[in-house]
């Protein structure tokens, strides 16, 4: 056995350093350091000082057991055929020394057995086939085992506390066995007493006896072996006596079984004699289930005082703080206001009585760079050669970057890079009032200069009150300017040391890797000004950075932790969603044990896939934790439903006789923050009281599967700016005829938007008078009825189109043409200047003087 170090040990014996450190003390060796050499003596010491503290012996074994499993055949017949069955056998042979099996033979002589339900065999007989031989060797010989063996040292501890266990089990039921018969011998004492002095109370008997009687001093019969069972009952206080039941009665000891069952289950219900006033706990909003549930009544009479008041409301719908205080009070009972975020408020009292009052030390942190800028800047290609260059090479594989976040080591110390995508990430947490980033690395190219995206970035670092770190990047290009990217900066208020600023500007290439490492420097020396340190020795606390669905890993959160320290067994809140850490890795895919302030992480354990940005903490009571995400799941589902319109009598009567609005649903997709929301908010000023847009999703990236298959669920457009789908979304957006429209300029797609919207538009009806005909006779025939007879003084009169009757310029009808003759021909058009013949259908009115106007309605497309 070669000699080893502290660490190497503690690595082959899956313990940490510091434990091995204090056991090797406790065995009497001198070992301060993990790089110190552990020979072969002090391994047997260590181990023979283990084996002493867990109760094992340092003999040789005495027991062997070899087991063997076979899994075989068996063809059986029934009725449905021949089947095959598998059967698996199981084998087990047991070599011991033969003296120590004469030793335990002796021993269960002298030792007498106890009747427990395990050796009778009567309890867990598996279903399987177990051949078991034990043979008994004299001159076996013995596989060696390793002294170092983690499993066999817990093997053996296990077995010695189930022997001990065993033993404890067996004294404490013989204690309780004692103390059952000791009171059963004084409860049948007592009723014994009890019985002899109702017996003196009645009397002697020989006083009451009839004549031929026996009295006390002549011997009794035998009772019946009946009559002693009954009596031995009676002793030990077991069964059921009706007697006891019924107070002694002698009419109840005729009763039967059914009857005293009956007797027992009866139940009685009295009516309350005074109106019960109930106590409602109100918050913000509350559903008219749960009001009724508080108010012990049924949800239909609560229904029905709502309509009472003038509003239509389902189960689930929720009721405003004000209208459920007067359906209470209307009820007759009594509310109490309570915060809607109680249990959240319980939650943090709780995680500050565990923190104490005691200001805990504070310890120095690395800092948490974000880098941001335009996207054709060479943001990537910096980071990527940070990577490059910084991380140890000896890792298998390279950097594995799937958690968004990783640590560089450099000469001053470690920096950890939020590896967000564009600033979408960022701007969510300074949202929600998460400063997770410490320093701000402004990426802007030397040949481009300052760009739309470079000053919204600038905007958001100093919305979170973020120090900036501009890096100059592209250097190494025939067209760098650097001295026009400082000025184009000035003008944002951005201003460099050299010029009297506060901003440090780094000239970099991201190709060849000049300025570099004065980046890094740059870095450390801000981290240093700003003095960032957290506290370790408390409960975890952090922040999402992205989470996702792993098919073969479950829900998967990558967290940055930013005070305490997060371990394996954590109980963390997450949002909506908590678990037990049941798995931990670091940047580099390594499983760790805890992490400390400004360290990324991987864990595993979620109940679900948070949002980036939410608040992760440690908390100690799984209970709470559950209580508090179904709080927020439920207070999250409350507003979705406030914020749809609530179906009241007074909306129902205001929406007769309003136009029905119609709703182009769209899903943008765009390579930056800023694109999306640009063309989000002009997607919104598009449109009018009749037709809309709804922004139905709206994201940074290329189009994903998930956006095909929120657009085919919500029958809206896919609009990628300067972002393309990927194979597998083209293709279910072929199969469901999913509309994809790729554009470069925002004008382009506006105008687009606004040909759609207009199409969707109710055309314009306009009408157009045909020609006009003066009535100058009426007359009557059998054939056609009235017929009058006109001069077209006007264009043209048609017989297919509708007409009006006017008389003194007043519209007095208005239908259809039944005839149109000219001599006794009909015709189908009558020119101006030209006598005619009409019939007006329906219509028997008309009177000399009378005009009637032939027009016509065109339909006219609107626009926006």
């Amino acid at each position: 056995m070669a000699d080893v170090t502290v660490s190497q040990l503690a690595k082959t014996v899956g313990a940490t350093v510091d434990r091995l450190l204090a056991q090797m003390k406790e065995a009497g060796l001198d070992h301060a350091s993990a790089e110190q050499i552990v020979s072969d003596a002090d391994k047997k010491r260590l181990l023979t000082h283990l084996k002493n503290n867990h109760g094992a012996s340092t003999a040789a074994p005495k027991r062997i057991t070899l087991k063997r499993r076979t899994i075989g055949t068996v063809k059986t017949s029934g009725s449905q055929g021949r089947k095959t069955v598998a059967v698996e056998v199981r084998k087990r042979r047991t070599y011991a020394k033969r003296e120590e099996v004469e030793q335990e033979v002796d021993a269960e002589l002298e030792v007498p057995a106890v009747d427990l339900p395990e050796q009778a065999g009567l309890v867990g007989a598996p279903e399987e086939i177990v051949e078991s031989e034990e043979v008994a060797a004299e001159d076996a010989p013995a596989k060696r085992v390793d002294p170092f063996d983690v499993e066999e040292l817990r093997r053996r501890a296990a077995a010695k506390r189930k022997e001990q266990e065993a033993t404890e089990k067996a004294r404490r039921d013989a204690v309780v066995k004692a103390k059952a018969e000791e009171s059963a011998r004084s409860k049948a004492e007592e009723q014994a007493k009890a019985l002899q002095a109702e017996r003196e109370k009645t009397g002697p008997k020989h006083l009451r006896a009839a004549p031929g009687t026996k009295t006390d001093d002549e011997p009794k019969k035998k009772p019946g072996r009946r009559k002693q069972a009954k009596q031995r009952n009676k002793s030990r206080g077991g069964g059921f006596r009706p007697d006891e039941f019924f107070g002694g009665d002698n009419r109840s000891r005729g009763l039967s079984s059914q009857r005293v069952l009956q007797a027992i289950n009866k139940q009685e219900f009295t009516l309350p004699t005074e109106e019960i006033v109930h106590e409602v706990e109100l918050g913000e909003t509350i559903t008219v289930g749960q009001l009724a549930q508080q108010l012990a009544m049924k949800a239909n009479a609560v229904i029905r005082e709502l309509m009472k008041m003038g509003v239509m409301a389902n189960v689930n719908q929720p009721l405003d703080q004000e209208t459920a205080i007067l359906v209470i009070e209307e009820l007759g009972h009594k509310h109490r206001i309570v915060s809607d975020d109680m249990p959240e408020d319980e939650l943090l009292i709780a995680l500050q009585a565990a923190l104490g009052e005691e200001e805990q030390a504070q310890a120095s942190r690395p800092p948490v760079v974000t880098v941001m800028g335009h996207v054709d800047h060479g943001k990537t290609s910096l980071l990527d050669y940070i990577r490059k260059s910084r991380v140890a090479s000896g890792e298998a594989g390279g950097i594995t970057q799937h958690i968004g976040a990783y640590q560089v080591q450099t000469d001053i110390g470690e920096i950890t890079f939020l590896d967000t995508p564009g600033h979408a990430a960022f701007t969510s947490m300074r949202a929600r009032g998460a400063k997770c980033t410490d320093i701000v690395v402004l990426v802007v190219a030397a040949d481009d200069g300052v760009m739309p995206q470079t000053i919204e970035a600038i905007q958001h670092a100093r919305a979170a009150e973020v120090p900036l770190v501009v890096a100059i990047n592209k250097i190494d290009k025939e067209a760098a300017d650097p001295e026009r990217v400082k000025n184009e900066l000035v003008a944002q208020e951005v201003v460099p040391e050299e010029w009297g600023g506060d901003t440090q500007f780094i000239p970099v290439s991201a190709q060849t890797g000049e300025g570099i490492d004065k980046l890094l420097e740059a870095l450390s020396l801000q981290a240093e000004v700003l003095e960032l340190s957290a506290t370790e020795d408390v409960p975890a606390k952090g922040i999402v950075i992205e989470s996702r669905l792993d098919k073969g890993r479950g829900n998967i959160a990558s967290v940055l932790v930013q005070e305490g320290t997060l371990r394996n067994g954590d109980i963390v809140l997450a949002g909506q969603h908590f678990g037990r850490v049941r798995n931990m890795s670091n940047e580099v895919g390594e499983l760790i044990d805890a992490a400390g302030p400004s360290t990324p992480v991987e864990i595993l354990g979620l109940d679900g896939t948070p949002n980036a940005g939410d608040e992760l903490l440690a908390v100690g009571d799984e209970k709470k934790a559950r209580e508090v995400a179904e709080h927020r799941r439920q207070k999250e589902r409350d507003a979705k439903m406030a914020r749809s319109q609530r179906a009241n009598l007074d909306n129902i009567f205001e929406s007769f006789g309003e136009t029905e609005v119609r709703t182009l649903n769209v899903i943008v997709k765009a390579d930056v923050r800023g694109s999306t929301e640009a063309i989000c908010q002009a997607l919104q000023d598009i449109g009018n009281e009749e037709v809309e847009v709804n922004v139905v999703s709206s994201g940074v990236g290329a189009i994903s599967d998930a956006d095909i298959n929120l657009a085919r669920a919500t029958s809206a457009v896919v609009f990628g700016f300067n972002v393309r789908a990927g194979n597998t979304a083209k293709e279910i957006a072929e199969r469901e005829n999913i509309e994809l429209r790729y554009y470069s300029v925002i004008y382009n797609l506006l105008d687009d938007v606004k040909d759609a919207l207009s199409g969707m538009l109710a055309p314009e009806k306009r009408e157009e008078i045909l020609g006009t005909a003066e009535v100058r006779e009426v007359f009557k025939s059998p054939k056609f009825g009235l017929v009058a007879g006109c001069m077209v003084v006007d264009g043209v009169v048609l017989r297919n189109k509708p007409i009006r009757v006017l008389r003194e310029e007043v519209v007095i009808h208005e239908g259809e043409l039944d005839s149109l003759r000219r001599f006794k021909d009909d015709v189908s058009e009558v020119r101006s200047g030209t006598e005619c013949g009409i019939g007006v259908k329906d219509y028997t009115d008309v009177k000399a003087g009378d005009k009637i106007e032939v027009f016509d309605i065109h339909e006219v497309k609107r626009s926006l």
